[in-house]
């Protein structure tokens, strides 16, 4: 078996990340129809680079998302910016898998990985950053709990014109009950 659920919802599990999938997230993230809602847009992801990318992200909190019924790896999702003083962190997510957008695959992660930084490893706040003409994610993200708690106005310039970064989040006690198995509620 190459994934190991760490948490585990009802379509899909997170697993810790392998190295073996590198060459997908290379595919993935030099498709322009997925990285233009992502800071990746302009860079270039090689095979070498990505392998360096994943074996530095492994070490953290960073999980592959996979569906349930399959095994398939679909996306990542996890926190950096960990602030262990403040107990907050951002989060970071994307479904790479086209077939899986749009499809409730990427707030199920979310909240996987919320109910696990809220009720394990104690986060207060968890914050994102995306674009305002992603409004999929947008979707996926008020689905999971997160509100909108500011933006940087015309702070992003992709396809001829300025957009707008909105920040949003989420904190513990807007959360609800842990699904997590051994949590008490």
């Amino acid at each position: 078996m190459k994934y190991y659920p760490k948490l585990a919802g009802e379509r899909v599990y997170l697993s810790p990340m392998s190295l073996d999938d590198a060459e997908r997230y290379t595919a993935w993230l030099n498709e322009l129809s997925t990285t233009r809602f992502l800071t990746l847009a302009s860079a270039q992801t090689t095979l070498q680079g990505e392998r360096e990318t994943l074996a530095a992200m492994s070490k953290e909190h960073n999980y592959a998302i996979v569906e349930r019924s399959k095994d398939e790896l679909i996306g990542n999702c996890g926190f950096f910016d960990i602030d262990r003083i403040h107990r907050s962190a951002e989060v970071g997510i994307f479904i790479g898998e086209e077939a899986f957008r749009g499809k409730g695959f990427g707030s199920e992660a979310l909240r996987l990985l919320c109910d696990y930084g809220f009720n394990v490893l104690n986060f207060r706040s968890v914050h994102l950053r995306t674009y305002d003409y992603n409004r999929r994610a947008v979707a996926s993200y008020l689905k999971a709990g997160f509100k909108e708690a500011g933006r940087l106005r015309l702070a992003h310039f992709y396809g001829g014109s300025y957009h707008d970064i909105l920040l949003m989040d989420l904190l513990a006690e807007e959360f609800g009950p842990s699904a997590l198995p051994g949590i008490p509620s």
